[in-house]
């Protein structure tokens, strides 16, 4: 191919270059020689050129004369046409005699090496992967059949494969191939890139300014690796610079420096075309391109162009001005000299006038959201590269310049299609199907209308991004973004000043921010520090799960004292800290009147910290109202320092210390808190805290007279059924006002006679009262179930929870609710979790409840499901990823609350 005017060649053959073709197909260090070697990489960067290379070299005696004694050469889009054909057939396409020397061919196949190029190109039925081996050289076959037996060395076993191919189709080649060696295929590395700028624009710190810009530019700079697109930036930015001199690189995109490239080229071609046939001759050039990039075909057959009615005059000034380039291989047939001239054509194809669409049916603008709605939840580059063409076509000032130098004409009507899209992506479940929103808010950036953006925007509501540690978000005025979540993404990178945003984000709505599991470094927080004191908007903040120990604490409490802060709820899980951050939260409570929401679990504070944060909890002006602290190693000490503090401070309300070592003195204290009249604690979880029976004499206690506690969690902890049966007595009381509990029946239901369960169809529709007694007969209290929501006319939750119960439970029948007695109670809601069965002909008896199942853990069956479905049409069904998160419900913080 005749490279283009200007373009710099940066090297030609040299020692090095052989040593990398050497290295491709000799032994590697482990000592095994690679029998199937992929050169792969995006269009343009050089892997059909180093495969014609390594042949080439052969040819000549330069490289593998050794090796082998025959190369075959296969181009995949010029046998893609072929129907019916023979592997020896195919081999004898370009045979320079009468035919090859199967004979010796078939007994030394080691010494043959088989170039494929364009894999990309083949389409692969998937069905083949149960095709039975073929290894007749004779057999007439379709030609895809015959290279997928090449691939899977079905064929010539051992024979040697060097296949080149689109990274998008990395994919299907490893399901078929045996032990392949990948090589990535870069094109110019930055540092080629680098001396190409240099040596294209001869002004070292001018070339240096561009590049600096086409970096920032992520999608511009990832294409310059192909040598033609950084021929194609440099001449087109030269050209600008040099007729306009107020030319600013800033408000230059993708999209606008291909327009300016084309415009640039054809401003200056002659054309035998009259003005009339302008727009239809692009229209057919942008079909063309369009057509191929849905079906994947980047080569044109004579009888393509034809077809499309393009005049001769206009394919010649396209090979002249290097846009198309012929085909050595394929007579008569030219592809685009780079893809991305064919992304970019085809993405135009959709901002022109008419109705007809590339295919001819459906119509264009019903092709278009098929495109994008497909595009945007599709990780291909290519499609991701066409949507972004299209946004950009959207700038105002580009389609004037389409329309005065290519002489287009640009649809007026491709706003408000645009607009009808977004608006029916309401019925389509973009979180669900992976809509990449990332890529989504890159192409409306690339619009440049603010305007648009606003009015596309306008009926989002959540956004699912993976951002991958680029951060540049700013919250611009009037954003109506009130929830911003970016966990999960590694923002280590991240400056300081990315999270500070412009002095107008004070009138920025977002109220929450999530960066939960970002790797945030300390500078992140001072930035982080800023913003809460600027925005007067933002009331939660999650960094969980981040580094932050006691230093990035310190940062963030500095804000926590100022007065504009509006910050309620904080959440510091699993943050390295230690006591010494309890100190800093400690002294910022004390001034903060805004803070109500504290979440400090699985933090090593131990028992010292407690007792610095008590410092503030202990003061009837703390806001502070739920305070979570499990995992936090500590001990019954803590419960002491905190049963004082509640004493004081009668806005606590939520106070979590599961999985820690409180033990039942620890209990104890805090029960001592609970009966003072005026504590306001409502919720206590206490799960996991290595509780005994000895602990259930106090907490009965504290039943019988707290007016505030309604919510209390003891799962995960060996309370046997004497505890249990302390627990019941009280909940009995009518001064009892508990209306959530979680139990675990470990050891309770087991010791539970197998046969009784079974002969008397157990129910458990609340299994304290059946089993409170570890001596009373199991048949004989579960008799006196059924009037058990008599007994407890408050308990309006139960959460049980067993470890292993399915020995006992399988072979039976588990009711919830069973019986009309029941549904005159209050209990609504009951969750059965790790292992009880539910029976589909346990559905008919139950009364209204709401039930969180887990299809893995009930054998509801399709029968049951739709019984359940009759009785209870507002049933909802969680997933499994949720369930997990809604078992307990006890701290308050976390989980289902739907009631």
């Amino acid at each position: 191919m005749p490279w283009p005017e200007g373009h710099i060649y940066l090297r030609n053959v040299t020692e090095k270059e052989h040593k990398e073709l050497k290295s491709l197909l000799y032994p590697n260090r482990m000592g095994a020689q690679p029998q199937t070697i992929v050169l792969e990489g995006v269009a343009g960067v050089g892997k059909t050129t180093l495969a014609m290379k390594a042949m080439l070299h052969w040819a000549e005696g330069f490289l593998f004369q050794q090796k082998f004694s025959y190369v075959f050469f296969i181009s995949c889009h010029k046998v893609k046409e072929v129907k019916d054909t023979t592997f020896a057939g195919l081999l004898s396409w370009d045979w320079p005699d009468s035919q090859p020397p199967f004979d010796e061919l078939m007994s030394h196949p080691e010494r043959l090496l088989f170039v494929i190029d364009g894999f990309e190109e083949m389409d692969m039925p998937s069905n083949l992967d149960a095709s039975p081996p073929c290894t007749d050289w004779f057999q007439r076959l379709p030609v895809h059949r015959i290279l997928f037996y090449l691939l899977r060395k079905d064929l010539v076993p051992g024979a040697t494969l060097l296949i080149t191919t689109k990274e998008y189709r990395t994919k299907d080649l490893k399901r078929l191939l045996l032990d392949p060696c990948f090589v990535q295929i870069s094109g110019f590395t930055e540092g080629d890139r680098e001396e190409y700028f240099i040596r294209y624009f001869g002004d070292q710190n001018k070339a240096k300014k561009i590049l600096r810009w086409v970096r920032k530019n992520e999608n511009l700079f990832y294409f310059c690796s192909a040598p033609m697109v950084c021929w194609a930036v440099c001449s087109c930015l030269k050209r600008q610079m040099a007729r306009s001199p107020c030319f600013q690189l800033s408000t230059q995109t993708t999209t606008s420096l291909y327009v300016y490239f084309f415009s640039s080229l054809f401003a200056k071609a002659e054309v035998s075309l009259s003005a009339q046939s302008w727009p239809e001759q692009w229209i057919a050039l942008c079909s063309v391109a369009a057509e191929g990039m849905w079906f994947w075909n980047f080569t044109f057959a004579k009888e393509d162009l034809k077809h499309r009615r393009l005049e001769a005059s206009l394919i010649d000034t396209l090979l002249s001005l290097n846009i198309l380039r012929k085909v050595s291989d394929c007579d008569g047939c030219v592809t685009f000299t780079h893809q991305s001239f064919q992304v970019f054509l085809g993405a135009m194809f959709y901002a022109l006038g008419g109705t007809k669409g590339s295919m001819g049916s459906p119509a264009k603008h019903e092709e278009m959201k098929v495109l994008l709605t497909d595009a945007l939840a599709d990780i291909n580059f290519y499609w991701n590269q066409m949507t972004l063409f299209f946004f950009g076509l959207l700038k105002r000032n580009l389609a004037g310049e389409l329309e005065a130098t290519l002489r287009c004409k640009v649809s007026r009507r491709i706003t408000d299609e645009l607009l009808e899209w977004a608006e029916e992506l309401g019925s389509y479940d973009i979180v669900f199907n992976r809509f990449e929103f990332l890529h989504f808010f890159e192409c409306l950036y690339e619009t440049q209308e603010e305007n648009f953006v606003r009015q596309i925007l306008s009926p989002l509501l959540e956004a699912d991004l993976d951002i991958f540690g680029n951060l540049q978000l700013q919250l611009r005025k009037n954003s109506s973004v009130r929830f911003l979540s970016l966990g999960d993404n590694d923002l280590s990178g991240t400056e300081e000043k990315s999270l500070q945003g412009p002095s107008t984000v004070s009138t920025s709505s977002l109220k929450e921010l999530s960066l939960e599991k970002c790797q945030l470094s300390a500078a992140v927080y001072r930035g982080l520090a800023s913003c809460l004191t600027s925005t007067q908007r933002t009331t939660r903040l999650c960094l969980g799960f981040n580094p932050l120990q006691d230093d990035g604490v310190r940062l963030l409490c500095s804000s926590l004292t100022h007065p504009e802060c509006a910050l309620e709820r904080l959440v510091l899980w699993f943050c390295q800290l230690r006591a010494p951050s309890c100190k800093y939260l400690s002294d910022a409570l004390l001034e903060n009147k805004s803070l109500t929401h504290l979440n400090l679990r699985r933090n090593s504070l131990g028992d010292e910290g407690v007792k610095l944060l008590c410092e503030a909890l202990s003061r009837p002006d703390c806001r502070l109202q739920n305070l979570d602290l499990s995992g936090c190693s500590l001990t019954a000490g803590s419960c002491q320092e905190l049963a004082n503090a509640l004493r004081h401070n009668h806005n606590m309300k939520i106070l979590d210390l599961g999985s820690n070592d409180v033990r039942d003195d620890g209990v104890m204290h805090l029960c001592e808190a609970l009966k003072d009249p005026s504590c306001a604690l409502n919720t206590l979880g206490l799960e996991k805290c290595n509780l005994m029976p000895a602990c259930c004499q106090h907490l009965s206690s504290v039943l019988g007279s707290s007016k505030s506690l309604v919510h209390l969690n003891l799962l995960q902890n060996d309370l046997e059924p004497s505890g249990v049966g302390i627990l019941w007595k009280a909940l009995k009381k009518s001064t009892c006002k508990l209306q959530k509990l979680g139990i675990s029946l470990n050891g309770i239901l087991l010791n539970a006679d197998k046969r009784a369960m079974v002969d008397s169809r157990m129910v458990v529709r609340l299994a304290l009262m059946a089993l409170h007694s570890a001596q009373g007969d199991a048949k004989s209290e579960m008799a006196k179930s059924s009037v058990v929501m008599n007994a407890v006319p408050l308990l309006k939750h139960l959460v049980l929870k067993t470890k292993d119960t399915r020995p006992y439970l399988d072979t039976g029948v588990v009711y919830i609710n069973e019986g009309q007695h029941v549904t005159h109670g209050m209990l609504w809601k009951a969750r059965l979790i790790s292992g009880l069965s539910v029976d589909a002909s346990a559905i008919s008896h139950m009364a209204s409840v709401d039930f969180t199942f887990n299809k893995e853990r009930n054998n509801l069956t399709k029968e049951g499901a739709k019984r359940l479905h009759g009785h209870f049409p507002e049933m909802t069904y969680r997933s499994e990823r949720m369930h997990a998160n809604m078992c307990v419900n006890m701290d308050g913080t976390g989980g289902d609350d739907a009631e």
